[in-house]
């Protein structure tokens, strides 16, 4: 609609990965010069990571277009929730190769061999691998085993890594992933973009389909539109197209901040609008368990200084009623029956003394109505 309106050959903010509307941010250059590094190197893992919408997608569709395909086959693996076995066979048909029997080990040898025929008809071989933040531990094991593929001395596999931030994360501290660490030779995180990248990146994408200064924008909207989207690319993508939405809705020719202000209270209010800026990591406490990497948090342990208190408490419990036997089991029988004997002497003389005196007023009863008996 509003394409329509404003004169455009395409809408220019679309949410999915495009690579004809690749924009070069500063952390987008830093990231491609890192993949180039790592696919010189011909061997091993490159780590590219991001938040949702950084736009790692179409980094790699930009990354693909400028490859030659006479030198390097790619396949690339999206569905990565899978498990070791699983990814052995995804792996077979992200390069097309079909696996007559079911079984890993059936998988493994057509894999070499696919390699093998490749690296003879002078084709490196690169699996790129997206939301590697689904792997199990055992998946990525089994990747890192690929790699172990040779031709001689020369590596027949190398493998790109994309994955949002908890990948990083784990795979720089999981202690199974160590062998898999060591083969990492280029890695970058896409950061968002600064405040003063947004006005390029916005009219970058414009100018894509044809625009020619309508609408125009006023400065402020820039500014703006970086406070409310963190800088994240997909983010801006959604924000833009409710602005153009509304421009053309209202027939305007000259996008305001209060227009963006009226958008942002409108997403905010449908719940559809995230966070305004990505929030740092929460630090892992202790080693994720085996399982997927996005599930491989852990809860935190309970508190030391409270679980040290109550072993504590009970060691004192413990101690106390092991005094107590022992005073109760060392005491001589004789200070036991003495105690006792003084007891029952003490009970014996009080009921003496009771029957003493009831005896005593028996007497004197008798004694003085004898007499009056006798008269």
């Amino acid at each position: 609609m509003f394409d329509d309106f404003y004169g455009l050959t395409a809408r220019p903010f679309q949410l999915t990965p495009d690579p004809n509307f690749y924009f070069e941010s500063i952390t987008h250059r830093k990231a491609l010069s890192y993949l180039g590094y790592g696919l010189a190197q011909g061997e091993g893992f490159i780590v590219i990571t991001g938040e949702v919408g950084a736009g790692k997608s179409t980094l790699v569709a930009h990354l693909m277009r400028k490859i030659d395909p006479s030198q390097l086959t790619v396949g690339q693996i999206v569905t990565s929730n899978l498990d070791g076995e699983e990814m052995v066979h995804v792996a077979a048909q992200a390069f097309g190769i079909e696996v007559e029997a079911h079984d890993k080990a059936a998988a493994l040898g057509a894999i070499e061999a696919f390699l093998q025929d490749e690296a003879r008809a002078g084709r490196r071989c690169l699996l790129v691998v997206d939301e590697s933040q689904n792997l199990s531990v055992e998946a990525l094991e089994e990747l890192r085993m690929l790699s172990n593929f040779q031709l001689g001395a020369h590596p027949l596999l190398q493998t790109l890594l994309l994955g949002q931030p908890e990948f990083k994360q784990v795979l720089a501290e999981h202690d199974q992933l160590e062998q898999l660490r060591q083969r990492v030779i280029a890695a970058h995180h896409l950061e968002a973009m600064e405040r003063e990248e947004i006005e390029p990146y916005v009219t970058h994408r414009l100018q894509c389909v044809g625009w020619q200064g309508n609408p125009a924008f006023d400065q402020r909207v820039f500014a703006e539109l970086h406070d409310a989207t963190g800088g994240i690319p997909r983010r801006v993508n959604q924000v833009m197209s409710r602005l153009l939405l509304l421009g053309a809705v209202e027939q305007r020719t000259r996008i305001d901040s209060v227009m963006l202000s009226s958008i942002r209270k409108e997403m905010q209010d449908e719940s559809a609008f995230p966070m305004a800026a990505p929030k740092p990591l929460a630090r892992i406490e202790a080693a994720p368990a085996p399982g997927p990497i996005k599930h491989a948090f852990v809860p935190p342990p309970a508190p030391r200084a409270r679980v040290e208190a109550l072993l504590a408490e009970r060691d004192a419990e413990i101690a106390e009623l092991k005094q107590a036997v022992s005073e109760l089991g060392q005491a001589p029988l004789e200070d036991r029956w003495s105690d006792r004997l003084s007891a029952l002497e003490e009970r014996v003389a009080e009921q003496d003394k009771a029957v003493r005196h009831v005896l005593s007023l028996l007497i004197d009863w008798l004694e003085g109505d004898a007499p009056r008996a006798a008269a």
